[in-house]
């Protein structure tokens, strides 16, 4: 008889969006400015757009952190998250 081996299943992977995005903004911080970088995952709805996403995810952040309103914005990519 054989001894059995047993392996544990892997953990499954947290959920993610189909998308990943980044934006950074820029604003005017006292003499000079401050840059913000925000990154995370989406899952689109049909007939969401890129200028959806984009006009989403700006006003989240600046509704997160209102010195950000009228911000610069330095970098915008959303992209499908797959590699």
């Amino acid at each position: 008889m054989h001894p059995q081996t047993y392996q544990q299943a892997p953990a499954p992977a947290p959920t993610q969006g189909t998308h990943h995005w980044i934006l950074t903004l820029e604003a005017p911080h006292g003499s000079g400015k401050a840059a913000h970088t925000a990154q995370g995952s989406l899952t689109p709805a049909a007939g969401y757009t890129r200028a959806n996403a984009f006009t989403d995810l700006y006003n989240a952040l600046v509704e997160r952190n209102p010195k950000l309103r009228g911000a610069t914005v330095v970098f915008f990519s959303v992209e499908p998250n797959a590699l």
